[in-house]
């Protein structure tokens, strides 16, 4: 049955796809699975990483006085 989802060749180690697929076994999914679930939490953690220095960027430039309250933000108008 064909997919839709794109698929992607990947070159390893032997050792890497020998844990790759231990890993597999012991969740029972396909080794494929298991490398998407992987690369998932991959990216998941690269973005967190991206975002936490962002952030740290921007509170250096942060001042307290110059922020708007959540009052002010929300009033009605």
């Amino acid at each position: 049955m064909p997919t839709k989802n794109p698929r992607v060749n990947v070159v390893m180690e032997d050792s890497l796809y020998l844990t790759l697929k231990e890993l597999a076994r012991r969740d029972d999914v396909s080794v494929s699975m298991k490398a998407r679930d992987l690369l998932k939490e991959a990216v998941a953690d690269d973005e967190d990483v991206f975002w936490a220095e962002a952030a740290s960027e921007r509170e250096k430039t942060f001042s307290a006085e110059n922020a708007l309250s959540h009052k002010r933000v929300w009033k009605k108008k």
